[in-house]
């Protein structure tokens, strides 16, 4: 049961992030909505329809095994050691970078002045450390999670936000595309935002994803910071009488 649930929810992210809706998919299996919504929240699906809904997705019952199988086996983390030994070197962090994006090495070599020497040696440490596996002719297949992140405040985020952070705020913002504001919440309020944050996060895990199946050339870098705590200016905090 658990594998089958496991390859209805991989064929459910497929499916949101080629664009095709539960709306579109009852259409293209002459069902109702309410019948795929049933199919994806139990386990209990026939064959048949399991290799309508994968051939809908592109994709053939055997890649859709293969791929759930891997899930399982798959990093959803760092150690914070394996962090600090990535950040530590800034060449063999901009290819880890590069390759959770998808690049190949002769992307890496035409994007960055390294030797292809200094690309393979970091190749073979990201194989070491565990984030891939470096295959014949250079290739490589990662081996992170769909929901990999960085260790909360973990060395790598540390680098960011005390080095790149500056640089990614200094620059204006496309309209619409810096959101800041400000109010008084309960801890009850403060943690259903949270949550959005989240679906907000995998939301941009999805298009991410999605991109992939594009030429390099027309994806862009993006960076998305999504932020939330308790806080008040200094500026204001200095005004504030003694208790």
């Amino acid at each position: 049961m658990q594998e089958t649930e496991q390859m209805l929810q991989f064929l459910r992210r497929r499916l949101k992030a080629q664009g095709i809706t539960q709306k579109d998919l009852a259409l293209k299996l002459n069902v109702s909505e309410a019948s795929v919504k049933r199919m994806f929240a139990s386990p209990r699906v026939t064959l048949e329809r399991l290799a309508e809904v994968t051939a809908l997705a592109g994709m053939t019952i055997a890649e859709l095994a293969q791929e759930t199988a891997q899930l399982s086996e798959k990093l959803p983390q760092l150690s914070e050691q394996q962090e600090r030994e990535v950040v530590a070197d800034l060449k063999l962090l901009l290819v880890a970078v590069c390759v959770l994006n998808h690049w190949t090495m002769t992307d890496i070599l035409a994007r960055y002045q390294l030797s292809e020497p200094e690309v393979i040696l970091a190749l073979t440490r990201l194989d070491r450390i565990g984030l891939i596996d470096l295959l014949p002719g250079n290739r490589v297949r990662l081996k992170v999670a769909r929901d990999f992140r960085w260790l909360p405040n973990g060395p790598i985020q540390t680098f960011f936000r005390e080095r790149a952070e500056h640089d990614y705020l200094a620059a204006p913002f496309p309209p619409g595309q810096y959101v800041f504001t400000q109010g008084m919440l309960s801890d009850a309020a403060r943690q259903r935002v949270t949550r959005l944050l989240e679906k907000v996060r995998q939301e941009f895990a999805e298009q991410h994803r999605a991109s992939l199946q594009q030429p390099l050339e027309e994806r862009h870098g993006t960076g998305l910071l999504l932020a939330l705590r308790e806080w008040e200016p200094s500026a204001f905090s200095a005004l504030r009488r003694p208790v």
